[in-house]
């Protein structure tokens, strides 16, 4: 019996092609936050860029290119190490990133020499530039590429591999900068960190509720007519007592949390009630699952 080849459609050619886009988006405003803020300020962001930011200014060696260079190794240890796939879907990126670096360079001024705003500002464009390329399934390589080779070889976290990857390059940056330009670089970090997760996890501008109650259908129906939100009701017991309870999960926006609030109390005042950050919501009221 043959076996089909795989199909590839329309919708799948649509996928890369976006993806493709937003890496490319990405790429460019990363390249934008390096040569605009980075790279004139002396400030090395960690990673693969912070060492290409040292030669730059020690050697006078071109950043897109000492990327590269520094990226080949990683690389063919990612090949050995890792397998084709994780280091393909990273290819890309760093290839864009790099391009974008070299081209954008002499289009793109300093845009402050003030270390503090450049370090704010810097940490927040090349956020937003890592996000994207993270958010379309690659990466620019250096030290993300490489925190999975050494959670992979050492048995740490990617995430504990990736800090103390960056955190070498911060304590380079002491000696080759001064301690002042490395307290802003770790800054700068700080706030891209920051703006990379508002950007994969969402801003958690909608809240969910959890609540548990003995008057789940009153507060059920207040939820749907006065709210205009769908409600899922579980039944639950109490772990002591063994006293039946419903449970009602809501979601909501997080100008209506207030409303939730008082519809509850007023409904059962000793209900229990959960409220936290729904990073991401999708279906019905909210946005429509995608797929990325």
């Amino acid at each position: 019996m043959k076996l089909k080849k795989p199909q590839i459609t329309k919708g799948d050619l649509k996928i890369v092609f976006i993806d493709a886009l937003g890496i490319l988006a990405g790429s460019v405003i990363l390249a934008a936050g390096m040569n605009m803020f980075m790279v004139p300020n002396m400030l090395a962001p960690g990673g693969v860029s912070g060492i290409s930011v040292f030669l730059y200014h020690i050697l006078g060696m071109p950043v897109g290119l000492t990327i590269i260079v520094l990226n080949i190794p990683i690389f063919i240890a990612g090949f050995i190490i890792l397998g084709t796939r994780i280091v393909i879907q990273s290819l890309l990126g760093t290839l864009l990133f790099s391009l974008a670096v070299e081209i954008t360079a002499p289009l793109l001024p300093a845009a402050t020499d003030d270390l503090l705003l450049a370090a704010v500002y810097g940490g927040v464009v090349m956020g937003v530039g890592v996000g994207l390329v993270f958010r379309f399934r690659s990466s620019t390589g250096g030290s993300a590429l490489l925190s999975l080779i050494l959670a992979k070889t050492s048995g740490i976290s990617p995430g504990q591999a990736l800090f103390w990857s960056d955190l070498v390059v911060l304590a380079m940056a002491v000696f080759v900068f001064g301690s002042e330009a490395a307290m802003y670089a770790a800054l700068s970090l700080f706030v891209s960190i920051k703006v990379i997760d508002a950007i994969l996890e969402g801003l958690g501008l909608a809240k969910s509720a959890i609540i548990i109650t003995r008057c789940g259908a009153e507060i059920n129906e207040k939820l749907l007519y006065e709210l205009g939100r769908g409600v899922t009701k579980i039944q639950g017991h109490g772990g002591y007592t063994g006293e039946g309870r419903e449970v009602l999960l809501c979601v909501v926006t997080r100008q209506q949390t207030a409303h939730l609030k008082s519809i509850i109390y007023a409904v059962d005042p000793t209900a229990f009630v959960i409220i936290g950050n729904a990073t991401e919501v999708h279906g019905e009221g909210f946005k429509k699952m995608q797929q990325h």
